[in-house]
């Protein structure tokens, strides 16, 4: 039951932002990413780590809003890339999306059935394993993504209030009443901010932010697109920097600059709810270890519609069967996308079951480590192909949106990417064949696109 044709959506700047930010998974990161960061980079430097990645995802978004003027289509990063730097490498651009998106989704669902076993067991159920869990949310994943992306934005909107609701109000708790070691303004300055591993630091808060590319994902069922997905972008990038600058600043107050880092190290995965436990009680924290699964089910969510929408637009330029190109007949969503999405799923974590592999230490920290220097790489492609598009088409000739801006934006990417790749084999907590590995899929997921689009004009 479907047909060909246009998505079809009346979605606004608050439902995209919304799926934006639930991609961004705000209780994940300050829960689970910060506390590492804090153990393992710079400490109570940290803070000024997501200002910097903030600063240069907005330089990149001057150039990308612009364009989103002129260009609206599922694809986002492959149609940008594709009409800056021409169909082949913009083919190889689709398979570096669809290469991040599938492996930090597949990582998701890892942390998400295990996050589910702990709360099970917690509250006096038995222990069930990790895949049944991952295979129940991915059916409701599934289902929501099927449908009308309205009401995924609905969904997400609500989980997304309440994981930031209480965040902000142990955030303001902690500021107002101060830490041992008072304000901790020190992690802001320069010399704290070099102090240990602050590379990172730099990689973990780029991570923090992928899936931001949805704003322009989205477009062709927003309503006034042109009007929407600029504002949209600004906002979610500026809401996602200030939200996690403020959180991470909070938790670094909560135990003191000279304590943190230590605090961390010994206690990682409970750093941020013990803080919640001190600060607000046992019940507070508890609220917020049963949020921390509907904030990883939001990202799901989140990730699956752009996978979808990705594979949509690809079905839409010949690109794989035309049946992916149809979208359903009463909902409007690309709902043959959404199928092979989570076939793909499926596919993934039944590997990593069937190799008994642990759900957080292989699946969720390898699938992260690799979905991030891919962004990275097609943030980059999309940044130079911004710049060749405005010197080409000639239909905006400001210079600061499109050539000041995004040349800034680019350097600062090509400097977070330096930094990621000499940090690679420390994100991963894996070996440097492992490292290797994961860096080839990299490049054959970009070669593999440019295969692609040469057989396709050859045929």
């Amino acid at each position: 039951m479907g047909q060909p044709g246009a998505l079809r959506g009346s979605i606004g700047i608050a439902g995209i932002v919304f799926l934006v930010v639930a991609a961004a998974s705000p209780l994940t990161t300050v829960g689970g990413a910060l506390p590492v960061m804090l153990a393992i980079s710079n400490g109570p430097g940290v803070p000024l780590a997501y200002v910097v990645v903030a600063l240069v995802l907005l330089l990149f978004s001057v150039g990308y809003a612009t364009m989103s003027r002129h260009v609206v289509d599922a694809g986002a990063f492959y149609a940008y890339v594709t009409r800056g730097l021409g169909r082949t490498t913009g083919l190889g651009g689709a398979g570096l999306a669809l290469l991040a998106y599938t492996a930090i989704q597949a990582g998701i669902y890892g942390l998400a059935a295990t996050t589910s076993q702990g709360l099970i067991i917690r509250f006096g159920g038995p222990s069930i394993p990790w895949w049944i869990l991952a295979a129940v949310l991915l059916a409701i994943v599934g289902a929501l993504g099927y449908r009308s992306i309205d009401l995924g934005a609905r969904v997400l909107g609500v989980m997304l209030v309440l994981e930031m609701g209480v965040l902000t109000v142990l955030a303001a708790t902690v500021l107002i009443r101060g830490g041992p070691e008072g304000y901790a303004g020190t992690s802001f300055t320069p010399s704290t901010f070099f102090h240990g591993a602050p590379g990172i630091a730099i990689m973990f808060a780029v991570a923090s932010f992928i899936g931001f590319e949805g704003t322009a994902i989205y477009g062709e069922e927003a309503r006034d697109p042109r009007r929407t997905i600029p504002l949209a972008t600004y906002i979610a990038v500026t809401l996602i920097g200030v939200f996690y600058t403020v959180c991470s600043w909070a938790v670094v107050v909560a135990y003191g600059p000279g304590q943190v880092e230590a605090a961390a190290g010994a206690d990682t995965s409970g750093l941020v709810f013990s803080a919640a436990g001190r600060y607000l009680g046992a019940a507070y924290a508890d609220v917020m270890n049963v949020l921390l699964l509907t904030s990883l089910f939001a990202a799901l969510l989140a990730f699956h519609n752009a996978i979808a929408r990705y594979l949509y637009a690809l079905g839409r330029q010949g690109i794989g069967p035309a049946l992916i190109a149809r979208t359903h007949s009463r909902h409007g969503s690309p709902h043959i996308g959404s199928l092979v999405q989570t076939g793909s799923a499926v596919v993934i974590l039944a590997l990593f079951a069937l190799a008994g592999a642990d759900p957080v230490l292989a699946l969720f920290t390898w699938m992260s480590g690799l979905a991030t220097i891919t962004m990275l790489v097609l943030m980059i492609l999309t940044g130079v192909a911004v710049i060749a598009f405005f010197a080409r088409e000639r239909v905006d000739t400001r210079a600061w949106p499109t050539r000041v801006a995004p040349a800034l934006g680019l350097l600062g990417l090509l400097g977070i990417t330096t930094l990621a790749l000499a940090n690679f084999t420390t994100l991963i907590s894996g070996s440097p064949t492992l490292a290797a590995i994961l860096l080839a899929l990299v490049a054959l997921a970009f070669a593999g696109g440019l295969i692609v689009a040469r057989s396709t004009v050859s045929t």
